[in-house]
C-alpha cells in the first residue's frame, strides 16, 4: 500500500519538483538581480547628487571667499586723522568690479565709520560715526573674516553682510552688504538628471538660491523655506544621501554638500521617479522574462515528470528491499539512457553490499579476540580453522599493576577510571604493534598469547620484545602518575610451552583462549615481579639467549608448582620522557 500511495503521487511530485526547479532559479535570480541593480542605483544616484552638490558648494564658496579676498585689499594701510582720497577711489573700483557688493564701510582702527560707498544710498564721507558696538565689526575683529545671517532686503532679497579686519588694528576694518540673488545663477546651472534641481539654504534654514527665483524672494516666509528645511534635516549633518519628499508632495533622493565660512547648505535633489526609472524598466523586463519562462518550465515539467514515473516507481520498490536486506535482489529496467544505467549500478551494488555484509561479520568475530592485523590476515586467507582447537608451543605473557589495589581504594572512581583509560590504551598500541593476541583483562591484568592461532617467526625474541616495550611504555606513564601522587607499579610475566589453543564459549559469545600448565606459569610469575620487573622461566629464556641480556635470579618458590622453579630477568632503558 506504502508503494501504491507512493506511486500515486509520484507524477504530480515530480511534476512541482521540476516546475519549480526552474522557476525557483529564475525567480531568485530577478530578486537578486532587482536587489543589486536597485544597489548600484542607489550608488551612482549618491554618487550624482554628491558631486553635483559637492561642485555647487566650491563654486558658491569661491564666489564668497573671492568677495572677501577684494575686501582685504582695502584693509592694508593704517589709517591716519586725514581725509583719504585714494581709500574711496578704491572702494568705487570694487563696486564696479563686483556687481554683488551693494554696500562698502570703512572703519578705522578707532571703530568710527570713515567711508560708506553704496549702489542703492547716499554716500558718506568722513561721517566719524562710532560703530564699535557694530556686531559686524566685533565679529571681523574676534574671527577676522565674519559672516551674518541673511537678511532680506524690502522682505524679498537676500543679503549677506561680510566683515573683515586687517591683520593690524591700525588698518582697521570694511564691512560689505551682499545681494545673493547672483548665486542664482549658480544654482540654475545645476542639472540634476532630466528635472533634478538644487538650491540653498542658510544655518536657520531660509532659502537663499533656487531656480525659480520667485521662491528666493519669498525665502523670508516660514512657508516657502520650510519644505526645504524638511529635506536638508532628513538627509543630517553627515550630508550623505537620503529620500523624502519635496515641497510638492513628490518623492525626492536628496544630498547635501556644506558651505565653509557662512555656514551654507547646498542641497541637490532629484525626484525618485526619474532616479529609479533604470530599476524598474529592469524589473519589468525581469517579470515578463520570469512569466515566459515559468510556462515553458511547466510544459517541460509535465513531460519529464510523466516519462520518469515508472522507472522511479521500479527504482524505488527495489531500493526498499536492498535496504531490507534483500541483497539478492535485482532491479530490471530497459530504457536505454541513465535510469537503465542507474539501475545496473543498484544491481552492483547490491552485490558488493552482500560481500561487505559477510566481511565485516567475519571481521566482527575474529576482532573479539585477535589482534586487528590478526583478524584481517585470516579474513582474507578466508579460513577459520586457525580458530579450532588444537596443541601447539605458545609463548603467555601475563601483567598487571602493584598496589593498584590499595591506589583504588584512596581515589575516586573517576580517577580509578581514568588511569585505567591511560593504561589501556598504551598496552593495546603495543600488543597491536607486536600482533599478539590479547586473550582476556581483568581490572589491572593482561593476558597475552604469542604464536597463536597465527604462528609468527621467533615466539620467544617477539614475546620478550613484547614485553620490554610494556615496561617502557608503562613506566613513562607511571612516572607521570607519581607526580600525581599515584604510587602503583608494574610488572610482567612470561613462560613458554605446549598449551591447548582454541575457541570456548557458546553461540552467542565465543572467546578464543589457552589452556595448560604454561598460563599458570606465566601468571604465578606475573604475580612474583615486582616494579619494573620481567620474569620468564628456562624455556622461554633458552630461546633468546644471546639475544637479549638475561639475568638468572635463581629458583623460586611459585604457588601451585612443587619445587622451585629456574626465574631469568629481563633489563631494559625505559623511554626518557621530555
Amino acid at each position: 500500500m506504502i508503494a501504491q500511495y507512493r506511486f500515486r503521487g509520484l507524477f504530480q511530485k515530480y511534476l512541482l519538483a521540476l516546475f519549480m526547479a526552474v522557476a525557483i532559479p529564475l525567480a531568485i535570480n530577478g530578486v537578486i538581480e532587482a536587489w543589486f541593480g536597485y544597489r548600484d542605483q542607489r550608488a551612482r544616484l549618491d554618487q550624482l547628487l554628491g558631486v553635483q552638490a559637492t561642485s555647487a558648494a566650491a563654486e558658491i564658496h569661491d564666489f564668497i571667499y573671492g568677495i572677501t579676498n577684494q575686501l582685504g585689499w582695502l584693509v592694508q594701510l593704517p589709517w591716519t586723522d586725514e581725509p583719504d582720497e585714494r581709500r574711496r577711489t578704491d572702494a568705487l573700483r570694487l563696486l564696479r568690479q563686483a556687481p554683488a557688493i551693494v554696500s562698502l564701510t570703512l572703519i578705522d582702527n578707532k571703530g568710527l565709520e570713515r567711508l560708506h560707498v553704496s549702489r542703492i544710498g547716499l554716500n558718506r564721507i568722513e561721517s566719524r560715526t562710532d560703530r564699535s558696538n557694530d556686531p559686524a565689526l566685533a565679529g571681523a575683529r574676534a574671527t577676522q573674516v565674519w559672516f551674518s545671517d541673511i537678511s532680506y532686503n524690502r522682505g524679498s532679497e537676500p543679503y549677506l553682510t561680510v566683515a573683515i579686519a586687517g591683520n593690524r588694528l591700525a588698518v582697521g576694518a570694511v564691512i560689505a552688504e551682499v545681494n545673493l540673488k547672483l548665486i542664482w545663477d549658480v544654482i540654475s546651472a545645476i542639472k540634476v538628471g532630466k528635472t533634478g534641481i538644487a538650491f540653498v539654504l542658510d544655518r536657520p534654514g531660509r532659502l537663499i538660491a533656487h531656480p525659480d527665483l520667485s521662491l528666493v524672494l519669498r525665502g523670508a516666509e516660514e512657508a516657502t523655506s520650510k519644505p526645504f528645511r524638511a529635506v536638508r534635516d532628513a538627509i543630517g549633518p553627515s550630508a550623505g544621501f537620503a529620500t523624502i519628499r519635496d515641497a510638492h508632495g513628490h518623492g525626492v533622493a536628496a544630498s547635501a554638500a556644506p558651505v565653509q565660512g557662512p555656514d551654507w547648505t547646498v542641497v541637490a535633489e532629484q525626484p525618485l521617479a526619474e532616479a529609479y526609472a533604470p530599476i524598474y524598466a529592469a524589473l519589468w523586463r525581469t517579470a515578463m522574462l520570469l512569466a515566459i519562462s515559468t510556462i515553458f518550465a511547466g510544459f517541460l515539467a509535465y513531460a519529464l515528470a510523466h516519462r520518469m514515473t515508472e522507472p522511479i516507481r521500479l527504482l524505488e520498490e527495489g531500493t526498499e528491499r536492498i535496504g531490507a536486506g534483500s541483497f539478492d535482489h535485482r532491479i530490471s529496467i530497459q530504457t536505454g539512457d541513465e535510469f537503465e544505467r542507474l539501475a545496473n549500478s543498484f544491481n552492483r551494488m547490491a552485490a558488493e553490499l552482500g560481500l561487505a555484509q559477510q566481511h565485516q561479520e567475519r571481521i566482527a568475530r575474529l576482532k573479539r579476540f585477535l589482534a586487528p592485523q590478526v583478524a584481517d590476515l585470516v579474513e582474507r586467507a578466508g579460513d577459520e580453522s586457525v580458530l579450532d582447537g588444537r596443541r601447539t608451543n605458545v609463548v603467555v605473557v601475563f601483567c598487571d599493576l602493584r598496589g593498584f589495589t590499595a591506589f583504588s581504594a584512596g581515589v575516586a572512581p573517576e580517577e580509578v577510571m581514568s588511569v585505567l583509560s591511560e593504561y589501556y590504551e598504551i598496552l593495546g598500541r603495543v600488543i597491536a604493534q607486536f600482533e599478539a593476541t590479547l586473550i582476556s583483562f581483568s581490572g589491572d591484568g593482561l593476558m597475552v598469547l604469542v604464536n597463536a592461532p597465527v604462528p609468527v617467526q621467533e615466539p620467544a625474541l617477539r614475546a620478550v620484545d613484547l614485553a620490554i616495550e610494556m615496561q617502557k611504555r608503562v613506566q613513562a606513564l607511571i612516572a607521570d602518575w607519581r607526580s600525581r601522587g599515584y604510587h602503583v607499579g608494574f610488572g610482567v610475566g612470561l613462560a613458554s610451552g605446549p598449551a591447548t589453543v582454541g575457541r570456548i564459549g557458546y553461540e552467542d559469545r565465543l572467546d578464543y583462549t589457552a589452556i595448560g600448565s604454561v598460563v599458570n606459569l606465566a601468571a604465578r610469575l606475573c604475580a612474583s615481579a615486582a616494579d619494573r620487573e620481567i620474569l620468564l622461566d628456562a624455556e622461554l629464556a633458552a630461546g633468546v639467549d644471546g639475544k637479549r641480556p638475561l639475568e638468572d635470579l635463581g629458583g623460586r618458590r611459585i604457588k601451585g608448582f612443587d619445587e622451585a622453579i629456574p626465574v631469568f630477568g629481563i633489563s631494559f632503558i625505559p623511554h626518557q620522557r621530555c
